[in-house]
């Protein structure tokens, strides 16, 4: 049987995502037995980019609007510059992400990802890391920012680049009740 059968993850993402940092933590889960839904600002597709060069069209799942974050076990969230640009200045994206604190379930942000969570307000007092041109937004936010392939801070994980995606989703892929 599959390490996380049973499980279903959210993957909140928008034009603008770095599609590697979606579309590996995907397949990682998915190899694993959990179901994966991209959760995005709207149904259709969204454009992926390979750093600044446009990449795939992605399908959505699901449009935030439509989405129940209760539904979900863990949230992930890729970066990429414009992607959680964009999310963190839509209040429906920001309370998604808030659900899963209130809970204390695993959400897992890379890149610049972890602004999304200093628009939702939980970074203070916790260790992260980031893409090194956000580790200041993240530390005035009040964090702990540290220079680590991954960072587990209870049930925050982060990590800064594509680089960082093995230890990224081996951390996802054990705080969901695998052994990574």
């Amino acid at each position: 049987m599959a390490k996380l059968s049973g499980k279903t993850v959210a993957v909140l993402a928008t034009d603008g995502v770095e599609q590697i940092e979606l579309t590996e933590p995907v397949k990682a889960l998915k190899g694993e037995g959990a179901t994966v839904e991209i959760v995005s600002l709207k149904a259709g597709a969204i454009q992926g980019f390979e750093h600044l060069t446009p990449g795939e069209q992605i399908n959505v799942d699901v449009a935030l609007d439509q989405a129940d974050a209760r539904r979900y076990d863990a949230l992930v969230l890729p970066g990429g510059v414009a992607n959680p640009d964009l999310l963190r200045a839509d209040k429906a994206a920001v309370n998604f992400v808030e659900a899963f604190f209130a809970d204390d379930r695993p959400v897992a942000a890379i890149c610049h990802a972890p602004w999304l969570l200093v628009e939702a307000g939980v970074v203070e007092g916790r260790s992260l890391t980031g893409y090194n041109s956000i580790r200041t937004d993240l530390s005035n936010a009040g964090g702990k920012v540290e220079d680590r392939a991954v960072v587990i801070d209870g049930n925050l994980i982060t990590s800064r680049n594509p680089d960082d995606i093995p230890a990224f989703n081996a951390a996802i892929i054990k705080a969901l009740g695998g052994q990574a």
